[in-house]
């Protein structure tokens, strides 16, 4: 975990920097269950090891509701899924739409305006879990996610 010192963006959010192996929104969003339920970030083999837990339930999630989501997935569902299985494939959209199914928490996502430089929210999932102290990701426009704490 690492934080900026000099966030790119006014705000009162801790960024915690996430690392790009493809895994990234799965990471923030397991280090976000962590801090949210009150317990430490895991070490990174442990961390690792609950991202690619929780894309495995993901994966499960997505089949179990075909029927709901198979719309809006690019392509063909089965061949979606078996990449979807890949450790090293970006997770997006559907991905954290089923995390706070998996995780029964409300996730919100950031991204940065290039404007005023301020984190506007772009997206909200499992509100049905809540609206208080949702894990919030901040989306970067080249396919990456981090933490906001």
């Amino acid at each position: 975990m690492s934080k900026l010192r000099n966030p790119p963006f006014s705000s009162d959010f801790r960024l915690i920097s996430i690392p790009g192996d493809g895994r990234c929104l799965f990471r923030s969003v397991v280090h976000g269950a962590c801090l949210r339920a009150g317990t430490p970030i895991p070490k990174e083999n442990a961390a690792k090891e609950l991202a690619d837990d929780l894309r495995s339930k993901v994966v499960k999630e997505l089949i179990k509701r075909r029927s709901e989501t198979e719309w809006f997935l690019e392509g063909d569902f089965e061949t979606y899924i078996s990449h979807m299985k890949r450790s090293h494939v970006w997770g997006g959209e559907p991905e954290l739409f089923m995390s706070s199914h998996v995780l029964r928490v409300p996730i919100r996502v950031y991204m940065i305006d290039k404007n005023s430089k301020s984190v506007k929210v772009i997206a909200d999932y499992g509100q049905e879990y809540g609206k208080e102290n949702p894990i919030s990701v901040l989306y970067h426009d080249y396919g990456h996610y981090d933490l906001l704490h």
